[in-house]
């Protein structure tokens, strides 16, 4: 079995999103009554993160946003965008921990010689722009943790695939014209944000190094392998990144309310299976798997405890 990280603090759940809103302490609530029931709490090296530093966040997002998240979390205000990002006086801080923990979590695979770890944190990211709050997303962890691997820990390239049913849009957006980061994307298309199409690969020094595989509303488990299978695994044998980011979304889930896609929790495992191959041959298996969407309990759930099964290589 391999050791595998397990990054969660209690005060995830101070972000108060209101009732009936699909991103709510519930989603982590779950998900940790359903490792526990897995014996998969006691399996894993539990690390308690930290709040990030300003110095951090700023790695992606720009100063005057930061400031102007941590006031319009004081002032009370309800929404950060237009309606989505719902916000309350904790969320600021627990932003913070979300990009604490990512960090944390790159700290123990780097500096503990240690290979994997799962972030169960909220507020999601991918959506959070450098200077803008979207879809549920106030800092970008994934986006972050692939800069901080670089800027502390001196990784060249690093590969951050993508599976949630949504376009990372501010993840795409913040390695665009950067051949050191390769971002891949499978996603619901067309949808929110209605960003990822095939086309879009990038810019200047940093075409290439962006492949989205837009998917039609339905596709399920054959689908998504394929796309992983035909177009990531070949594109790693040149790319050969250092590290790998996984922004691990589960509203692909045919159960979930959000999204019209039809992946189970072995199509969840088959592409975990594929990205830790990826990086035990190309990044001395080292990967930071980091929560984003997923909204149906009990299907993110065991999507989530599948997930980290495949992760610390028991019997799935």
């Amino acid at each position: 079995m391999a050791e595998v990280a397990l990054v969660y603090h209690d005060d995830f759940l101070k972000h108060e999103t209101g009732r009936g809103h699909p991103e709510s302490p519930e989603r982590l609530k779950a998900i940790m009554n359903k490792l526990a029931e897995e014996g998969l709490l006691e399996r894993s090296v539990r690390i308690t993160p930290r709040p990030a530093s300003e110095e951090t966040v700023a790695l992606i997002h720009k100063p005057d946003y930061i400031h102007w998240v941590e006031e319009r979390c004081r002032e009370g205000t309800r929404c950060l965008d237009q309606s989505d990002t719902v916000v309350c006086p904790d969320s600021f801080q627990v932003a913070l921990l979300a990009v604490g923990a990512a960090t944390a979590a790159a700290d123990w695979v780097v500096e503990k010689e240690k290979r994997r770890a799962f972030c169960a944190v909220r507020p999601p990211g991918h959506h959070a722009e450098a200077n803008e709050a979207m879809g549920f997303c106030i800092f970008n962890n994934a986006a972050i943790c692939a800069r901080y691997l670089q800027k502390k820990h001196g990784a060249r390239k690093v590969l951050i695939v993508d599976w949630d049913v949504h376009h990372g849009n501010a993840t795409q957006n913040a390695f665009y014209a950067d051949p050191t980061v390769f971002y891949f994307s499978t996603h619901q298309y067309p949808y929110y944000p209605g960003t990822g199409r095939e086309t879009d690969t990038g810019v200047g020094n940093g075409r290439g190094y962006t492949m989205n595989v837009p998917l039609p509303a339905g596709s399920g488990d054959d689908e998504y392998v394929r796309a992983f299978r035909e177009n990531l695994v070949p594109a790693m044998e040149h790319f050969r990144p250092d590290a790998v980011v996984i922004s691990a979304g589960f509203d692909a889930h045919h159960q979930d309310p959000l999204a019209a896609m039809r992946v189970t929790e072995d199509g969840f495992a088959e592409l975990t299976e594929i990205v830790k191959a990826i990086a035990e041959r190309h990044a001395d298996g080292k990967i930071i798997s980091i929560l984003e969407g997923g909204y149906h309990l009990t299907a993110t759930s065991s999507s989530v405890a599948r997930h980290l099964k495949v992760l610390m290589d028991l019997p799935h």
